[in-house]
């Protein structure tokens, strides 16, 4: 046992002298009383809080010894601890002096785990449900489980339209065994096209395929390797006229801009083909389609030019000119003529700032053999383009001004010798003159009717 006296050095007196006096004997009455029912160790302090109670408080250090002992549960209040009964380890044991009795209450780690409990329980109260609040609750309980169920079903409904992984990747294995390139599609296509078991319909849809893969250059050449330029010629003399302009569709997007194939054309005798079809009678959309392919063929290549007028290229457009009534094919003839008359003057004028590169020399020599203004004289095209000019088509009246001052140099004497020609051009001027006046309340100062009416002053100017 562990006895703790103390006295403050400032009161010593005869007080403190009864204090102590009174305070062994007391410890030797709970000598007593602890002999009997504990072997517990103890610590007796005395109260320094000062004040009116005098009390002893006892700290139990060890667990009571086994037996069947009544074990107290203490709380944060000092309670009475009746005689023989045990206590929790850790717990604060205490001797009231004024009442004799043990009291017990939670120790210091007990006591401050206690009281952090009672704070959350105090921040988180529990609420109790009354019957109606808890069948509201219920209720709300019961809503949610519906709505959750209607969405379950929702989202099986919108996965029932979707296919599975699985599918999916069984359909991307059965997609990559009919990838082709479009060399293999281009050479199905024409084996299709060969069979004798192809109807006229299958025929034209291979030929719309074929037209939409040679726009690329590297699929023109390839299917001119595979045979496809002979193929395009012998749509040209089929009897069917839908084969015939669609073979000849094909043909001109293949040779546009493709230097490549326009030479394995013109060595194929594709040029004699075309103009042999314009000059028979056929449909106006079939010759329409025949001239795309011949201007594809001509256009930036001197050599086909030099073999379209020495095969009588122009008598043939003449004759097809004087033949059409409603201007659409005279309008792609007279355009196909101005763009060949621009090349060369183009080429020629290049000439002056490039003469020492070898190949546009080149270029030049072989323009210089295209006596394409020279046949224009000779065949009377001085006197036909103008008559385009009697269309009412503003489009068709442009392209026929552009053309007859591309030809002027040598048509300049034949304008001024046509007398209609003058008169016609002062008529176009006024009547475009008023055009012009609404363009500008529109806003649009140099519009495409102010255009046409210096196409016409240029063009008058030259002829005075």
């Amino acid at each position: 046992m562990r006895l703790q006296l103390s006295c403050s050095d400032r009161r010593v007196s005869f007080s403190c002298f009864t204090f102590t006096v009174l305070l062994l004997l007391l410890i030797c009455h709970i000598g007593q009383i602890l002999g009997q029912k504990s072997d517990s160790a103890v610590a007796v302090v005395e109260n320094t809080d000062g004040g009116g109670d005098e009390e002893e408080e006892v700290t139990v250090d060890e667990e009571e010894g086994e037996g069947d002992l009544e074990v107290v549960q203490p709380t944060d209040e000092w309670q009475t601890l009746k005689q023989g009964a045990a206590v929790p380890a850790g717990s604060h044991v205490r001797l009231n002096l004024q009442t004799g009795q043990r009291e017990v209450r939670l120790g210091e780690e007990q006591l401050k785990y206690w009281t952090q409990e009672e704070h959350r329980e105090q921040e988180e109260p529990r609420s109790s449900l009354g019957p109606d609040e808890l069948k509201q609750a219920m209720k709300k309980i019961k809503d949610e489980m519906k709505a959750s169920s209607r969405d379950t079903e929702q989202e099986d409904s919108v996965a029932s339209k979707y296919r599975t992984l699985e599918e999916l990747k069984k359909d991307m294995a059965q997609l990559e065994l009919l990838v082709e390139t479009d060399g293999q599609i281009m050479k199905r296509l024409l084996e299709q096209f060969n069979s004798s078991n192809s109807t006229t319909e299958q025929r034209l849809t291979i030929l719309q395929e074929l037209e939409y893969l040679v726009h690329q250059v590297d699929n023109a050449q390839v299917l001119c390797s595979m045979g496809g330029l002979q193929l395009m010629l012998q749509g040209l003399n089929s009897s069917d006229f839908r084969l015939q302009e669609s073979s000849a569709f094909v043909l001109g997007s293949a040779l546009s801009s493709n230097p490549t194939v326009q030479v394995k054309a013109v060595e194929n005798g594709a040029l004699q083909t075309l103009l042999t079809t314009l000059a028979t009678a056929q449909p106006i959309h079939v010759k329409k389609k025949v001239l795309f392919a011949v201007a594809s063929l001509l256009r930036h290549f001197p050599y086909a030019q030099r073999h379209f007028l020495s095969h009588g290229g122009l008598q043939v457009l003449s004759e097809l000119f004087r033949a059409d009534r409603g201007g659409v094919l005279r309008t792609r003839i007279v355009t196909m003529l101005y763009d060949m008359i621009s090349e060369k003057e183009m080429i020629s004028q290049a000439g002056l700032d490039l003469a020492l590169d070898t190949a546009h020399s080149e270029r030049v020599r072989q323009y210089s053999q295209v006596s394409l203004q020279g046949e224009l004289l000779e065949e009377g095209w001085c006197g036909l383009v103008p008559q385009l000019l009697e269309s009412t088509e503003h489009d068709y009246r442009e392209k026929a001004l552009r053309a007859l001052l591309a030809m002027s140099p040598v048509c300049l004497d034949q304008y001024r010798s046509d007398s209609s020609l003058l008169g016609l051009l002062l008529s176009l001027r006024d009547q475009y003159q008023e055009m012009v006046q609404s363009e500008m309340i529109l806003g649009e100062e140099n519009g495409y009717f102010s255009e046409i009416i210096d196409l016409i002053d240029t063009l008058q100017v030259k002829m005075k």
